[in-house]
């Protein structure tokens, strides 16, 4: 191929160069116009927008949509959805966002929020109605404008979800540019959204997450999950089975917080199986488990793309075995852990993969950093335990974000009304990830801050107790 057909190809066609400039000219204009807007006045958008698609009968079409256009996830699951959307409006219900938003009178500090400007949003084909309305929420709220660039697999549903949102603004007044969807979109036209944005929200791949970091703009990105569940011999079996299973087939396993790994204690490892066949499991034997390898990744580990997020029964039926239709998820004992072993990384499947640790609690720790080596560093990992002394260790120990403690981990690490996490569809994974932050992408992330600072009395510790020991006058002489 030439050079010239190479430029080609990472340009913007002139079509395209509009579309951009002019989403760009609308957003700064629309951001004028709200930037006087009280916080009573943005709540209420806030409000109108959500309920504009997470509505029941809204949601379900949005849901439908994205099934068919992507061919990928699950319907049931994934209609549970609209309950983070929810869970985000709280969230941002509950905070303030224009003028003083915080005072600490004894240190004299008084902040102010500001508008972090227009955001470029990366939408994942995985959540392309969920990630839009999250994301319009914290920035409205915040008073910023945000243009999508929709993958490309399901690019109507989130077109679509961001119509319904726009009119949802018009209607109370406001200007429906604060958000908008690329329609002509590639990969040139995302990169030169993120390059002329204020600020990058990445919710994808590596790939995208890296590009996003290499925009020369601000950028929230997300890392890898592997996510890790560790069941100790004072577990609830029935309980971790049950979480286990919602999690792990919520909306096929598409998601990088859905259960990958189980490390199961000696005491309780047959019974947790049988719980796990009980909800739904199906325990696959070393053929089928050899099968389903060959079909899951190639010959160098690397993920093939016709086993992501499938039905189980779908799954098995790719390597060449059929499951009953009742069964919900495939189960697989993992032998080893290490990057030639692919068991032990991330699956993004209705597959789950389960070891047995024997005798201390340490020996648990020791299997989940080595599963952490292979991938999924700085995302999650959970323990059912009623051991706090375990579930401190995990703390310690564990080089992840979150932690979820017996609970079902894609439903709890993003936020859930029976924990304290802020509701988010954007999973921040610290260093380990490659990322910026190690918390989940909330309100504050979306705006700027002014400190204001008066004078206090002075708090100026004396060396002798600033130094203690090691504090010698004689050479301060």
């Amino acid at each position: 191929m030439s050079t010239n057909a190479v430029k080609k190809q990472t340009e913007l066609t002139e079509d395209q160069q509009k579309e951009l400039d002019l989403a760009f000219e609308k957003a700064r204009k629309a951001m004028e116009i709200i930037e006087s807007y009280s916080q009573e006045k943005l709540d209420r958008l806030c409000q109108a927008v959500a309920w504009a698609v997470s509505n029941k009968k809204t949601f379900s079409e949005l849901v439908d949509m994205g099934i068919e256009e992507s061919k990928l996830g699950d319907r049931v699951s994934r209609m549970g959805k609209r309950m983070k959307i929810r869970g985000i409006l709280r969230d941002a219900l509950r905070q303030k966002s224009v003028g003083a938003i915080e005072e600490i009178p004894e240190k004299g500090i008084v902040k102010y929020a500001k508008p972090v400007g227009i955001i470029g949003s990366i939408v994942p084909t995985t959540n392309p109605d969920l990630t839009p309305a999250g994301t319009a929420i914290y920035a409205i709220k915040a008073r910023d404008a945000v243009i999508f660039s929709p993958h490309p697999r399901s690019k109507k549903t989130t077109f679509e979800t961001v119509r319904l949102m726009r009119e949802a603004l018009e209607r109370e007044g406001a200007p429906a540019d604060l958000l908008q969807c690329l329609t002509l979109v590639n990969i040139p036209m995302t990169k030169a959204l993120m390059s002329r944005s204020d600020l990058v929200l990445a919710t994808g791949g590596k790939d995208m997450v890296k590009s996003a970091y290499s925009s020369g703009t601000p950028a929230y990105g997300v890392g890898a999950g592997n996510s890790t569940m560790i069941i100790d011999d004072t577990a609830d079996v029935k309980e971790a089975a049950l979480n286990t299973m919602l999690s792990k087939t919520s909306d096929f396993g598409s998601g990088c917080s859905a259960d990958g790994n189980l490390i199961i204690s000696d005491k309780v490892y047959e019974a947790v199986l049988e719980e796990l066949v009980k909800v739904g499991g199906y325990l696959a034997n070393d053929d089928e488990k050899a099968s389903l390898r060959s079909v899951m990744w190639d010959a160098e580990g690397h993920r093939l793309p016709n086993t992501v997020a499938v039905a189980p029964q779908l799954l098995a039926k790719e390597a060449g075995f059929s499951i009953p239709e009742d069964r919900k998820f495939i189960i697989v004992k993992g032998d080893k852990i290490g990057k030639e072993y692919p068991y032990s990384g991330e699956k993004l499947t209705t597959l789950l993969a389960v070891y047995k640790y024997e005798g201390e609690f340490e020996h648990a720790l020791d299997m989940m950093r080595a599963i952490y080596e292979v991938g999924g560093k700085g995302h999650s990992c959970g323990i059912y335990s009623f051991n706090d002394d375990h579930i401190h260790r995990l703390g310690l120990a564990a080089p992840v974000s979150r932690i979820m403690v017996r609970q079902p981990q894609s439903k709890a690490n993003a936020g859930s009304f029976t924990n304290g996490m802020p509701m988010t569809s954007s999973l921040g994974c610290g260093t380990w990830g490659g990322n910026i932050i190690s918390e989940n992408v909330n309100l504050k992330h979306y705006m700027n801050y002014t400190w204001v600072s008066k004078p206090i009395p002075e708090d100026k510790p004396t060396d002798a107790e600033l130094f203690g020991e090691f504090f010698d006058p004689e050479l301060e002489k």
